[in-house]
């Protein structure tokens, strides 16, 4: 008996210490650690969440880094690869939804000459996007020297150049004026 109660303490303490290889958000696995698109460097999540709009789950973003940090400046610090992946909820996002939410919130976390700067990049970037359903994936990588993928249902969509607009693209999640408080804080990990 005692013998039995011994193994049962060592393998409920194996059990807890083993590492957590994916968490589960409305029934969708986000992995702990990615591979990166450019280098094969692990990315660990730094934090997910839930994007809600009128009461209304839209997508889970999760934010993918080298090193896990919890706030914007540091993230802004890390000079090596990132990644935002978005796993679609809602039954459908149009493509003209996508498009304002993306220049709603550029415009909301740049400065007025940063926005108009990266105007180019910006309409480039959302030529990228078609409407999507629930299911989907959007993968927006940064690889530094390089730009920003977009990767949409694992398919090269489009590459963004310069290593500038990934940190303003941030911002839409993580900006002053986030497009959802409760998802910032989430892909913070805090």
């Amino acid at each position: 008996m005692l013998f039995k109660l011994i193994n049962i303490i060592i393998l409920l303490s194996i059990s807890y210490s083993l590492p957590v290889f994916s968490r589960e958000i409305s029934d969708v696995n986000i992995p702990e650690t990615i591979s990166s698109q450019a280098s094969n460097t692990e990315l660990k999540l730094n934090g997910a969440g839930i994007r809600s709009k009128f009461f209304f789950d839209i997508y889970i973003g999760s934010l993918y880094l080298e090193t896990k940090v919890s706030t914007l400046e540091e993230i802004d610090k890390l000079t090596g690869e990132k990644s935002i992946r978005m796993h679609f909820l809602y039954s459908e996002v149009s493509k003209e939804k996508l498009n304002n939410g993306w220049l709603d919130g550029f415009e909301n976390n740049l400065s007025k000459d940063t926005y108009e700067q990266l105007q180019p990049r910006i309409k480039l970037f959302n030529s990228f996007f078609t409407s999507v359903k629930k299911g989907d994936t959007i993968n927006l990588n940064f690889i530094p020297n390089k730009g920003t993928q977009v990767v949409i249902n694992e398919k090269l969509s489009g590459v963004v150049e310069g290593d500038d607009f990934f940190p303003a693209l941030l911002k839409i999640w993580l900006g002053s004026e986030p497009a959802d408080s409760d998802l910032k804080q989430a892909m913070l990990g805090n």
